[in-house]
């Protein structure tokens, strides 16, 4: 379960952790002891560079070929313009092959931001499961977006790639099939980050208007200040550490600033109300739970529909670490009908 350690405020101040924490769930605690030691290290400013080669090598790119599935999905990479002064942005497109006979078209869409804490991941390697737990079974498209990582790219230059991709796949979605009125943003840890800062940009600078927001374990607070954060350092796959380490690549000078915008931070919005329903999941275990809890809250306190879950046991990325655990199973099955009650409300 790790060492628990110490850790630093943005302020420089070394805090001592609580005492007392969450126990991981039996079935995830198995799963996190047999991991390689080397995953579980702290990510920090001095194994930033290698952490960041070794999950490139972890997780190299499927091709549209093996995305393909042998015909059961149809790949497309496209290369769209990006933000004003920036590169052009890649965004891979899937959706189940062969959809004929009553179904509705336009189809729906899932506009996805992957995890890797700013700092890693791709938009290829996120897609199998994607597509095999979503667009499958509730008949939809999946446009997962390339987006610069940090440090080489800083804020807002991730968020700007976003939503250049957004922008510009709802003024073309006609020739995509894709019925604007139901795209869904979502992401998973720093994408659950990037999609609600994603829904407070296009709401503020009256974009695209998402039907929803889907937040995985998201990455929402770069202060590092609240209790979970200071629970579970030390413990887990995720902690103080690491997580000081990720904001500090994207956000430089301006980490733990005062003045810092929400686009950068969701947790420093100070206005939540018109924002698309959100669905926020974390684990009990985990140090974004309160962060998770109280974006969710405050929703709920500006007049907004959001739905939380709070997985007891579970520490950051469980069900991508043990898929096949009864509470990893649960999770799923909970977002998938999240999604489906949202699709069904609005039809083409």
């Amino acid at each position: 379960m790790g060492l628990r350690r110490s850790f630093r405020s943005p302020t420089g101040n070394r805090v001592p952790a609580p005492k007392a924490a969450p126990p991981f769930d039996l079935e995830l605690s198995v799963v996190l002891a047999d991991l390689d030691r080397g995953s579980r290290e702290p990510l920090t400013p001095d194994n930033l560079a290698a952490r960041q080669q070794q999950d490139a090598a972890a997780r190299p790119r499927p091709t549209s070929e093996d995305l393909c599935a042998d015909g059961r999905f149809e790949v497309t990479e496209l290369r769209v313009p990006g933000p004003p002064g920036g590169p052009e942005v890649t965004l891979v497109s899937a959706r189940p092959s062969g959809l004929v006979g009553p179904l509705p078209l336009p189809l729906p869409l899932l506009y996805y931001m992957h995890g890797g804490a700013m700092v890693m991941g791709n938009a290829w390697s996120v897609l199998p499961r994607i597509l095999r737990e979503w667009a499958l079974p509730l008949d939809m498209a999946v446009i997962s977006v390339e987006y610069r990582l940090a440090p080489g790219a800083q804020y807002p230059e991730p968020l700007e790639d976003c939503y250049a991709g957004l922008v510009w796949v709802t003024a073309h979605a006609a020739e995509l099939d894709i019925d604007p009125d139901r795209v869904i943003i979502g992401g998973k840890s720093a994408g659950g980050g990037l999609a609600a800062a994603l829904a407070l940009l296009a709401r503020d600078r009256g974009g695209p208007e998402p039907l929803g927001q889907l937040l995985l374990c998201p990455m929402l607070d770069d202060r590092g200040s609240t209790f979970s954060s200071r629970q579970m350092s030390g413990l887990g796959l995720w902690d103080l550490t690491s997580n000081a380490t990720a904001w500090q690549a994207l956000l430089g000078d301006r980490h733990g600033a005062e003045d810092l915008p929400p686009y950068a931070a969701p947790s420093r919005a100070m206005d939540l109300s018109r924002l698309p329903p959100a669905y926020v999941d974390v684990g009990s275990a985990e140090m974004f739970r309160d962060e998770g809890v109280a974006y969710a809250g405050a929703i709920w306190q500006a007049g907004g529909q959001a739905e939380l879950h709070v997985w007891p046991g579970a520490y950051h990325g469980f069900d991508s670490v043990a898929p096949k655990a009864a509470l990893s199973q649960d999770a799923r099955t909970a977002r998938t009908r999240w999604l489906r009650r949202l699709l069904a409300g609005r039809r083409t």
